[in-house]
């Protein structure tokens, strides 16, 4: 089945061309089309994040930083207060971040991704599989994170380095829109879009199928 991926027209942008015969804007059925393009007429909260980060995206596009295009999306919802949930790894990124939006006029509230301190064996992660094994070491909580957060009553909340699947239990359980400050990469300090770029050469294991991977095959 194809897909945006395999399009190289990208008429839906622009409308300067002619949609394939495969476009997912042509073939979508109109009474949906119709119902997701009315939330972002109303006066919802949809709606409301819609439109400012058009807005933002409008005044501003290539010419702030994403630490600062937070904060002015942050300031044009009326957002105040505003939550973090962090990699223990990306703290002193966090701390720094902070001190930001403070002296930008908004206050941070951020929780640890090991809030709770629950050892891994406690939820059935074998003690092999541990990062550092013998040792205490603490699952990462999104959901509590995203518990206290709402507890906090945070206006709105920045994803700041969790792990893959972390981030997506945070997202559905945060009460409060979700941003993403930091994606991280240990591997290519924090800018996973390297491992695209250089694909084609020193990361040519990625296109590799993987019954050539399963194999050895390079």
């Amino acid at each position: 089945m194809l897909s945006c991926s395999d399009c190289a027209l990208l008429n839906c942008y622009r409308r300067d061309k002619n949609f394939p015969s495969f476009c997912l804007t042509t073939g979508a059925d109109r009474d949906q089309l119709e119902r997701t393009t009315e939330l972002y007429r109303t006066g919802g909260e949809t709606a409301r994040i819609a439109r400012v980060a058009a807005e933002i995206e409008g005044l501003y596009y290539g010419k702030l930083t994403r630490v600062e295009e937070i904060i002015a999306f942050a300031k044009r919802l009326g957002a105040q207060k505003i939550g973090i949930a962090t990699c223990i790894g990306l703290i002193n990124e966090t701390k720094i971040f902070v001190k930001i939006l403070e002296a930008k006029g908004l206050k941070g509230y951020s929780v640890l991704c090991k809030v709770g301190a629950i050892d891994k064996t406690e939820v059935g992660v074998p003690e092999e599989l541990k990062v550092q094994k013998g040792c205490h070491e603490s699952l990462c909580n999104p959901v509590l994170q995203a518990e206290l957060l709402n507890e906090a009553e945070t206006d709105l909340n920045v994803i700041n380095g969790l792990c893959v699947g972390h981030d997506s239990l945070f997202i559905q359980y945060s009460k409060a829109p979700v941003t993403t400050l930091i994606t991280k990469d240990r591997v290519l300090g924090h800018n996973p879009a390297a491992a695209l770029y250089t694909s084609g050469f020193y990361y040519k294991r990625l296109l590799a199928r993987e019954e050539d991977s399963a194999t050895g095959d390079k």
